[in-house]
């Protein structure tokens, strides 16, 4: 994966990516701590793949939406990305946790991150500014 240009993201881009991502919460399957998660992917060659969380009673085998969404992408052999978008009811925006901004880093590198609440509010930064230290060990670049 070699760096590419910044090139950002429209309007409309945001707004399908932001949908995307409140469709794929309403498939969460949080019984524990019901914080519904939905997120969306935006390929380089305009795919969005969309994820949500899924909880289980051992704790540590829950996956959170953004790994699921990364997950379905590479499964389909996708591997350049622009953009990610994480929608939740909370009263702001919530960004990614933090293995799931270091699996974003691994996968996607510097992307945008579009963050917003069910009721509209939205926070957009660079996966760079969440995650300034990433872990790197000579993976794809």
């Amino acid at each position: 994966m070699k760096a590419r240009a910044h090139r950002p993201l429209t309007n409309a881009e945001k707004k399908a990516l932001v949908a995307a991502a409140g469709r794929a919460r309403r498939h969460a399957s949080a019984p524990y701590s019901r914080f519904r998660v939905g997120a969306a992917l935006l390929a380089e060659d305009g795919r969005l793949f969309s994820g949500c969380n899924v909880e289980s009673a051992s704790y540590g085998l829950t996956v959170c939406a953004e790994r699921t969404a990364v997950f379905k992408a590479l499964s389909e052999g996708v591997r350049n990305f622009r953009a990610v978008a994480v929608v939740t009811a909370a009263d702001e925006p919530t960004a990614p946790c933090g293995a799931c901004r270091q699996v974003l880093w691994d996968q996607c590198r510097d992307i945008d991150v579009v963050m917003q609440t069910t009721g509209g509010r939205r926070v957009e930064s660079r996966l760079a500014a969440l995650l300034p230290y990433p872990f790197e060990f000579g993976g794809p670049k």
